[in-house]
Formats: C-alpha cells, sequence, structure tokens
C-alpha cells in the first residue's frame, strides 16, 4: 500500500461558522474516509493568531507553502465568480504541476464557452477532454472509483497537466 497523500483543501467555507460546521466538516471527513491526509488552510495556526500587523501575510505565505509541500489540491470553486483566494491557490497549483481536483455543486455557470463551466484558465492545466475526470459536482461522486481522485489516492499515477 502506498503513503497517504496530503491534500490542501482550497475553500471559502472556513470564513462562516455555519459553513465550516457544515459542508467544510463534511467535505473533510469525505476526503480522509478517501484515505487522503487532508490540509485545511483554516486549521493552521496562522489564522488564529492576529496579534501581530503582518497576520494577513502570514497566513498568505503559510497557505503558499501548503500548496506547494502538498501532494495535490482539492479546490472547492463555488460562486460566480469563486473566491479569489482559492484561485491563487489553484494558480499554483496548475503552475507548480500538482494533480489539481476541482469540486462545484453550485448549479449556475460562470463562462463564456458551452464546454466548460468556469473560466477558461481554471482548465489550462488540464488535457482539452481530461479535465471531466477531475471535476466532481457532488459530495457522493468524490468516491467514484473511476474518478481521478480515487485513483490518485490509490497511487495511480494519473497526469492531468500537461508537460
Amino acid at each position: 500500500m502506498s503513503a497517504r497523500r496530503t491534500l490542501y483543501l482550497a475553500n471559502p467555507y472556513g470564513f462562516s461558522a455555519s459553513q465550516k460546521a457544515g459542508p467544510l466538516r463534511e467535505l473533510c471527513l469525505h476526503l480522509e474516509a478517501l484515505g487522503a491526509k487532508v490540509w485545511e488552510p483554516f486549521e493552521s495556526p496562522e489564522i488564529r493568531d492576529r496579534s501581530s500587523s503582518h497576520w494577513a501575510w502570514r497566513i498568505a505565505r503559510s497557505n503558499a507553502r501548503a500548496v506547494r509541500n502538498a501532494d495535490g489540491v482539492f479546490a472547492v470553486v463555488n460562486g460566480c465568480p469563486p473566491d479569489e483566494g482559492v484561485m491563487v491557490e489553484v494558480g499554483l497549483a496548475v503552475a507548480w504541476q500538482k494533480p489539481l481536483f476541482l469540486f462545484r455543486d453550485d448549479f449556475r455557470r460562470c463562462s463564456d464557452s458551452e464546454d466548460y463551466p468556469l473560466n477558461l484558465m481554471l482548465f489550462s492545466g488540464y488535457t482539452a477532454e481530461g479535465w471531466r475526470d477531475y471535476w466532481y459536482d457532488s459530495i457522493d461522486g468524490i468516491a467514484h472509483p473511476e474518478g481521478a481522485l480515487v485513483r490518485w489516492l490509490k497511487g495511480e499515477d494519473v497526469r492531468p497537466l500537461e508537460a
């Protein structure tokens, strides 16, 4: 059996107590049940300590380091447009060629394209058709055995990103 892979959970849920207790907790539990070691940024020590004038900078740097150190990134891309911080974390994942899994259970379309549900740049790290294997639109769908996330967590070499 392969070692547990670390998955950075890019999400906006931690800004709200009800979303943190509801959808964020549920998402973490689902990812952990699949075998991921979840790194959830709203649980980092930096977010709790806002005593210095540079607390926001420390959080940003900590999150960027966590994305770099993670084996992959699971990003919640709800909203029109999705959360700005999550989009930066997605950009870092693409630039650093991390396996990137996108989750959106928001039914609104936010794209000029009929082929893609969000801004086209979110899909720039995937092959033209391959992005669908890394796209999840329900909590239950995350555990689909043919999905890229489950295969990746089992140790398969799934490569969504073009070189």
